[in-house]
């Protein structure tokens, strides 16, 4: 017996300027499926999903909600495809706090974070008290229920953000790119997680750019290449390669900075220090040293602290000042500012990516890389200016230079917060999980790009992943923290 409709596109052309569908799309999802969006970074996949939810109005063609028509039957009054379908996504972190009036350094200001709310009180706004106990349960948040919001991990962010969602009894939930920032044992969870949404009767559509984030309940595949499709249907059915690009011949542009590295013999050291968020001890006597040219890796679980530790390096958290810290041979505190450090670093992660939220042209976004601002405040030469553009022509994203940061994918946005921790050819760079959101053929672009950094001998690498066979061949040490 054939499944009744859910979703149907027919004959639809997105509303959206510079963002169209080639030709009008057809598009159905039955009742009881699980859909997987798959393509390349800027292929149609997030644009597609909000049509479906109804967050872009179509110039061509309409969207039928069969399931909406039953509901309205029953309750008698117009309903809106939104009141019934939730999106999980790294965006949608926005929904939980007010990010946009927040800062980057916030989070790590002791006063600013007792202010954010907790996981319980946030939860609780908009349900019952039972409602909320059986979602901390179900998405295993009962241990976190006291900690504040800003505190949270990217894999525990992650669960708060679809506690969230089911607390508003959604028919259907999209995942746009659900196992970026999660270690292994969350990716797990994540995917058992699913299944039980499946059989529960929730309508689940993951939107991924790689192959191995296509979750196993999946049932049925939507392959896009710029904004057409080139499969639809069973997953069974669904044979891909994804493309081997060759990026062996690219190098730093022409006027990349070759600033003299200066007089040290360490990067960092870490003398036996707790690593705190506000109150709560996350790692105990904790040393580190990184060496003068070292390239190393920063492994961990969530929630281990790999973050926080990085933003005592970066001079994003005030606690440093008070730990035996060094940095290129000096102790923090000894009268540096932190515009001195951040001049000597480069640096991108998913908390720089989540506070960038500056409606500005692209280009400026990878100026902002000179100046260590998030967004642009101080006017660049010509050459900077020259030398941002070459950036975009080499990675082939010279189309996105005038376009705004806020209105580009996301994976499009993690490469040019990328290009922007590298703009400057730091003494160290910093790349907290950096590949978050992009597809094969850019992260094998950044990994060449890496690769060109780290053959200068002098410069230092830190990386941080939860998949290990993107830790780039330079890497000759790793620094592995686990949970308290």
């Amino acid at each position: 017996m054939q499944r009744a409709t859910f979703i149907r596109l027919n004959q639809v052309v997105p509303r959206v300027p510079g963002r169209e569908f080639r030709l009008p799309f057809d598009f159905e999802m039955r009742e009881g499926e699980c859909w997987a969006f798959y393509g390349p970074n800027g292929s149609g996949k997030t644009l597609l999903a909000e049509v479906l939810c109804g967050r872009y109005g179509c110039a061509r063609g309409e969207v039928e909600y069969p399931f909406l028509d039953q509901l309205r039957g029953e309750c008698g009054r117009y309903l809106y495809p939104r009141q019934f379908i939730q999106t999980v996504s790294f965006q949608s972190t926005y929904s939980l706090a007010n990010f946009r009036e927040s800062y980057y350094q916030q989070r790590f200001q002791s006063q600013d974070l007792e202010t954010s709310p907790t996981v319980e009180s946030l939860l609780g706004r908009s349900a019952s008290p039972a409602e909320v106990e059986q979602v901390l349960d179900l998405m295993e948040l009962q241990p976190l229920r006291q900690q504040r919001l800003a505190s949270l991990s990217s894999g525990q962010l992650r669960r708060m953000l679809i506690a969230g969602a089911l607390l508003k009894h959604p028919k259907m939930l999209i995942f746009d790119n659900p196992f970026i920032g999660l270690d292994e044992e969350s990716r797990r969870r994540l995917n058992r997680l699913m299944t039980h949404l499946m059989a529960a009767g929730v309508q689940l559509l993951v939107l991924t750019p790689v192959l191995r984030d296509i979750p196993p309940c999946t049932t049925h595949v939507l392959h896009l290449e710029n904004c057409a499709p080139r499969y639809a249907g069973p997953v069974e059915g669904f044979v891909h390669v994804e493309p081997q690009a060759d990026f062996a011949g690219l190098s730093f542009p022409e006027g990349t900075p070759q600033t003299t590295v200066g007089d040290y013999r360490e990067v960092l050291r870490m003398d036996r220090i707790d690593i705190r968020y506000g109150q709560r001890l996350i790692q105990r006597q904790l040393s580190w040293t990184v060496g003068r040219g070292e390239k190393w890796a920063l492994l961990g679980p969530n929630g281990s602290g790999k973050s926080t530790l990085l933003s005592y390096v970066f001079a994003d958290n005030p606690q440093a000042y008070a730990l035996p810290i060094w940095l290129f041979d000096k102790k923090r505190g000894s009268g540096e500012s932190i515009w001195d450090i951040k001049r000597r670093i480069g640096y991108t992660s998913s908390e720089m990516h989540l506070y960038y939220l500056e409606n500005i042209p692209c280009l400026s976004v990878l100026e902002s890389g000179f100046f260590d601002t998030v967004g642009l405040f101080c006017k660049c030469t010509a050459a900077q200016t020259r030398l941002a553009q070459d950036w975009l022509d080499r990675v082939g994203l010279r189309h996105l230079e005038r376009q705004s940061f806020l209105k580009i994918s996301s994976g499009e946005q993690r490469m040019l917060l990328f290009l922007r921790a590298l703009i400057k050819n730091p003494e160290l760079l910093i790349l907290d999980e950096p590949f978050h959101g992009m597809d094969l053929s850019h992260k094998r672009l950044c990994q060449r790009l890496i690769g060109c950094f780290a053959a200068q001998i002098e410069r230092s690498l830190i990386f941080v992943t939860h998949y290990p066979e993107e830790i780039p061949p330079s890497v000759n040490h790793r620094f592995e923290l686990s949970a308290l």
